[in-house]
Protein backbone atom coordinates (compact mmCIF):
# COMPACT_ATOMS: atom_id res chain seq x y z
CA UNK A 1 0.00 0.00 0.00
CA UNK A 2 1.11 3.58 -0.46
CA UNK A 3 0.05 7.15 -1.12
CA UNK A 4 -1.77 5.89 -4.21
CA UNK A 5 -3.36 2.65 -2.93
CA UNK A 6 -6.12 1.72 -0.51
CA UNK A 7 -7.06 4.53 1.89
CA UNK A 8 -4.01 6.63 1.01
CA UNK A 9 -4.68 10.24 -0.04
CA UNK A 10 -4.53 9.35 -3.74
CA UNK A 11 -5.83 5.79 -3.38
CA UNK A 12 -9.07 4.02 -4.26
CA UNK A 13 -10.91 5.03 -1.08
CA UNK A 14 -9.11 7.94 0.63
CA UNK A 15 -9.66 7.96 4.38
CA UNK A 16 -9.23 11.73 4.68
CA UNK A 17 -10.07 14.83 2.72
CA UNK A 18 -8.09 17.76 1.32
CA UNK A 19 -9.39 21.31 1.59
CA UNK A 20 -9.22 21.65 -2.20
CA UNK A 21 -10.37 19.39 -5.03
CA UNK A 22 -7.44 17.36 -6.33
CA UNK A 23 -7.39 14.68 -9.02
CA UNK A 24 -6.22 11.29 -7.82
CA UNK A 25 -6.79 8.71 -10.54
CA UNK A 26 -4.23 10.34 -12.86
CA UNK A 27 -1.67 11.16 -10.17
CA UNK A 28 1.98 10.35 -10.96
CA UNK A 29 4.57 11.27 -8.34
CA UNK A 30 8.27 10.48 -8.61
CA UNK A 31 11.06 11.34 -6.22
CA UNK A 32 14.73 10.42 -5.86
CA UNK A 33 15.63 7.58 -3.54
CA UNK A 34 18.72 7.94 -1.32
CA UNK A 35 19.10 4.15 -1.33
CA UNK A 36 21.36 2.11 -3.59
CA UNK A 37 19.11 -0.19 -5.61
CA UNK A 38 20.30 -3.41 -7.25
CA UNK A 39 18.76 -6.36 -9.04
CA UNK A 40 20.36 -9.78 -9.43
CA UNK A 41 19.62 -12.31 -12.16
CA UNK A 42 21.35 -15.65 -12.55
CA UNK A 43 23.96 -14.69 -9.98
CA UNK A 44 24.88 -11.48 -11.80
CA UNK A 45 24.05 -7.92 -10.83
CA UNK A 46 22.13 -6.60 -13.83
CA UNK A 47 21.07 -3.29 -12.33
CA UNK A 48 23.07 -1.17 -9.91
CA UNK A 49 22.01 2.41 -9.24
CA UNK A 50 22.61 5.15 -6.71
CA UNK A 51 20.28 7.37 -8.73
CA UNK A 52 17.03 5.41 -8.54
CA UNK A 53 13.68 7.14 -8.35
CA UNK A 54 10.45 5.82 -6.83
CA UNK A 55 7.28 6.27 -8.88
CA UNK A 56 3.88 6.41 -7.20
CA UNK A 57 0.86 5.91 -9.48
CA UNK A 58 -2.83 5.62 -8.65
CA UNK A 59 -3.86 1.99 -8.32
CA UNK A 60 -0.33 0.61 -8.49
CA UNK A 61 2.33 -0.31 -5.99
CA UNK A 62 5.47 1.84 -6.00
CA UNK A 63 8.16 1.04 -8.57
CA UNK A 64 11.87 1.76 -8.87
CA UNK A 65 13.05 3.51 -12.03
CA UNK A 66 16.77 3.78 -12.79
CA UNK A 67 18.81 5.58 -15.47
CA UNK A 68 19.36 3.39 -18.51
CA UNK A 69 23.13 3.62 -18.08
CA UNK A 70 22.84 1.88 -14.67
CA UNK A 71 21.58 -1.30 -16.37
CA UNK A 72 23.93 -4.05 -17.59
CA UNK A 73 21.97 -4.80 -20.73
CA UNK A 74 24.28 -7.56 -21.91
CA UNK A 75 23.30 -9.74 -18.91
CA UNK A 76 19.52 -9.34 -19.24
CA UNK A 77 18.84 -11.92 -21.91
CA UNK A 78 15.31 -11.53 -23.25
CA UNK A 79 13.95 -9.54 -20.28
CA UNK A 80 12.37 -6.36 -21.63
CA UNK A 81 12.64 -3.00 -19.91
CA UNK A 82 9.53 -0.96 -19.16
CA UNK A 83 9.44 2.77 -19.90
CA UNK A 84 7.74 5.22 -17.51
CA UNK A 85 4.05 5.98 -18.10
CA UNK A 86 3.37 9.09 -20.19
CA UNK A 87 3.70 12.24 -18.15
CA UNK A 88 5.74 10.73 -15.30
CA UNK A 89 7.87 13.59 -13.97
CA UNK A 90 11.67 13.53 -14.14
CA UNK A 91 11.85 9.99 -15.48
CA UNK A 92 13.18 10.64 -18.97
CA UNK A 93 15.92 8.14 -19.69
CA UNK A 94 14.79 5.86 -16.85
CA UNK A 95 13.48 2.29 -17.02
CA UNK A 96 12.16 -0.39 -14.73
CA UNK A 97 11.67 -4.16 -14.98
CA UNK A 98 8.96 -6.56 -13.87
CA UNK A 99 9.64 -7.41 -10.23
CA UNK A 100 9.26 -11.15 -10.79
CA UNK A 101 11.72 -11.13 -13.70
CA UNK A 102 14.62 -10.71 -11.26
CA UNK A 103 15.90 -13.30 -8.81
CA UNK A 104 16.63 -10.73 -6.09
CA UNK A 105 16.16 -7.02 -5.47
CA UNK A 106 18.31 -5.18 -2.94
CA UNK A 107 18.25 -1.86 -1.14
CA UNK A 108 21.82 -1.29 0.00
CA UNK A 109 22.80 -4.86 1.05
CA UNK A 110 19.38 -6.06 2.27
CA UNK A 111 16.92 -8.00 0.15
CA UNK A 112 13.59 -6.34 -0.65
CA UNK A 113 10.63 -8.61 -1.37
CA UNK A 114 7.33 -8.26 -3.21
CA UNK A 115 7.73 -4.70 -4.55
CA UNK A 116 9.64 -1.44 -4.15
CA UNK A 117 9.58 0.11 -0.69
CA UNK A 118 7.30 3.11 -0.28
CA UNK A 119 9.04 5.77 1.86
CA UNK A 120 5.61 6.91 3.12
CA UNK A 121 4.48 3.49 4.27
CA UNK A 122 4.31 2.89 8.02
CA UNK A 123 3.55 -0.06 10.29
CA UNK A 124 2.73 0.36 13.98
CA UNK A 125 2.05 -2.66 16.20
CA UNK A 126 0.18 -1.95 19.41
CA UNK A 127 -0.88 -4.21 22.27
CA UNK A 128 -4.53 -3.81 23.19
CA UNK A 129 -6.80 -5.00 26.00
CA UNK A 130 -9.93 -4.42 23.93
CA UNK A 131 -12.10 -7.51 23.68
CA UNK A 132 -11.88 -8.78 20.12
CA UNK A 133 -14.64 -11.19 19.13
CA UNK A 134 -14.69 -12.74 15.66
CA UNK A 135 -17.60 -14.77 14.32
CA UNK A 136 -18.95 -16.03 11.03
CA UNK A 137 -22.56 -16.96 10.38
CA UNK A 138 -23.26 -16.88 14.11
CA UNK A 139 -20.37 -19.19 15.00
CA UNK A 140 -17.66 -17.71 17.22
CA UNK A 141 -14.22 -18.20 15.70
CA UNK A 142 -12.06 -16.39 18.24
CA UNK A 143 -12.24 -14.14 21.28
CA UNK A 144 -9.37 -12.40 23.02
CA UNK A 145 -8.33 -9.55 25.30
CA UNK A 146 -4.67 -10.17 24.46
CA UNK A 147 -4.61 -9.04 20.85
CA UNK A 148 -2.05 -6.97 19.04
CA UNK A 149 -3.20 -4.71 16.28
CA UNK A 150 -1.27 -3.59 13.21
CA UNK A 151 -2.03 -0.09 11.98
CA UNK A 152 -0.63 -0.02 8.46
CA UNK A 153 -0.72 2.71 5.83
CA UNK A 154 -3.66 2.31 3.48
CA UNK A 155 -5.07 -0.84 5.13
CA UNK A 156 -7.75 -1.63 7.73
CA UNK A 157 -6.43 -2.38 11.22
CA UNK A 158 -5.50 -6.05 11.50
CA UNK A 159 -6.11 -7.78 14.80
CA UNK A 160 -3.63 -10.55 15.69
CA UNK A 161 -4.63 -13.05 18.38
CA UNK A 162 -2.83 -15.76 20.32
CA UNK A 163 -3.43 -19.14 18.73
CA UNK A 164 -5.08 -20.49 21.88
CA UNK A 165 -7.75 -17.77 21.66
CA UNK A 166 -8.94 -19.13 18.31
CA UNK A 167 -11.64 -21.69 19.12
CA UNK A 168 -12.48 -22.93 15.63
CA UNK A 169 -10.65 -25.83 14.02
CA UNK A 170 -7.86 -24.76 11.67
CA UNK A 171 -6.34 -26.64 8.75
CA UNK A 172 -3.00 -25.60 7.28
CA UNK A 173 -3.12 -24.26 3.73
CA UNK A 174 -0.47 -24.38 1.01
CA UNK A 175 -1.03 -20.69 0.29
CA UNK A 176 1.85 -18.28 0.90
CA UNK A 177 1.95 -14.56 0.19
CA UNK A 178 4.66 -11.97 0.66
CA UNK A 179 4.48 -8.44 1.98
CA UNK A 180 7.36 -6.03 1.40
CA UNK A 181 7.04 -4.79 4.98
CA UNK A 182 5.93 -7.82 7.02
CA UNK A 183 7.46 -10.83 5.26
CA UNK A 184 5.99 -14.17 4.18
CA UNK A 185 2.55 -15.16 5.47
CA UNK A 186 1.27 -18.70 6.06
CA UNK A 187 -2.47 -19.42 5.86
CA UNK A 188 -5.07 -21.56 7.60
CA UNK A 189 -8.57 -22.53 6.59
CA UNK A 190 -11.33 -22.64 9.21
CA UNK A 191 -13.46 -25.75 9.69
CA UNK A 192 -17.09 -24.93 10.55
CA UNK A 193 -18.89 -28.26 10.77
CA UNK A 194 -18.80 -29.72 7.29
CA UNK A 195 -17.84 -26.37 5.73
CA UNK A 196 -14.26 -25.33 5.10
CA UNK A 197 -13.68 -21.58 4.81
CA UNK A 198 -10.47 -21.40 2.85
CA UNK A 199 -7.52 -19.18 3.77
CA UNK A 200 -9.40 -17.19 6.38
CA UNK A 201 -6.55 -16.85 8.90
CA UNK A 202 -2.89 -16.03 8.39
CA UNK A 203 0.25 -15.47 10.43
CA UNK A 204 3.85 -14.41 9.99
CA UNK A 205 6.17 -17.09 11.44
CA UNK A 206 9.27 -14.96 10.80
CA UNK A 207 8.08 -11.39 10.31
CA UNK A 208 10.29 -8.55 9.21
CA UNK A 209 11.45 -6.04 11.77
CA UNK A 210 8.47 -3.68 11.92
CA UNK A 211 6.02 -6.57 12.37
CA UNK A 212 8.15 -8.60 14.82
CA UNK A 213 5.63 -8.32 17.73
CA UNK A 214 2.99 -10.35 15.81
CA UNK A 215 5.20 -13.38 15.17
CA UNK A 216 3.07 -16.57 15.17
CA UNK A 217 -0.11 -14.70 16.14
CA UNK A 218 -3.19 -15.29 13.98
CA UNK A 219 -5.22 -12.69 12.10
CA UNK A 220 -8.21 -13.02 9.83
CA UNK A 221 -9.79 -10.89 7.16
CA UNK A 222 -12.12 -8.25 8.66
CA UNK A 223 -13.65 -8.19 5.19
CA UNK A 224 -15.01 -11.73 5.54
CA UNK A 225 -16.11 -12.04 9.18
CA UNK A 226 -18.23 -10.30 11.80
CA UNK A 227 -15.98 -8.48 14.24
CA UNK A 228 -16.80 -6.87 17.57
CA UNK A 229 -14.54 -4.61 19.59
CA UNK A 230 -15.66 -4.25 23.21
CA UNK A 231 -19.11 -5.37 22.11
CA UNK A 232 -19.43 -2.89 19.24
CA UNK A 233 -19.99 -4.29 15.75
CA UNK A 234 -17.35 -3.19 13.26
CA UNK A 235 -18.07 -2.39 9.60
CA UNK A 236 -16.60 -4.74 7.02
CA UNK A 237 -14.05 -2.86 4.92
CA UNK A 238 -14.00 -3.16 1.13
CA UNK A 239 -10.59 -4.20 -0.16
CA UNK A 240 -9.14 -6.60 -2.74
CA UNK A 241 -9.49 -9.32 -0.07
CA UNK A 242 -13.27 -8.91 0.11
CA UNK A 243 -13.78 -11.04 -2.98
CA UNK A 244 -14.28 -14.81 -2.56
CA UNK A 245 -11.22 -16.69 -3.77
CA UNK A 246 -9.12 -13.52 -3.84
CA UNK A 247 -5.93 -15.64 -3.80
CA UNK A 248 -6.73 -16.97 -7.27
CA UNK A 249 -6.49 -13.48 -8.73
CA UNK A 250 -3.69 -10.90 -9.13
CA UNK A 251 -4.57 -8.90 -6.00
CA UNK A 252 -1.82 -7.53 -3.77
CA UNK A 253 -0.38 -9.73 -1.03
CA UNK A 254 -1.24 -9.37 2.56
Amino acid sequence: MSLTMGTGPFGHAPAGRFNVDLPHEDVLFSEPSPRRVRAVLGGRTVLDSRRARVLQQHGRLPRYYVPREDVRWEDLGDIAAEDPPPGAPELDGHVTFPWVAMDTWLEEDDEVISHAIDPYHRIDVRSTSRRVRISLGGTVLAESTRARVIFETGLPPRWYLPREDVVVGLEASDLRTTCAYKGEASYWSARLGDRLVENLFWSYPEPRHDAAPVADLLACFNEQVDMELDGEDQPQPRTPWSAPGWWRGPGPPR
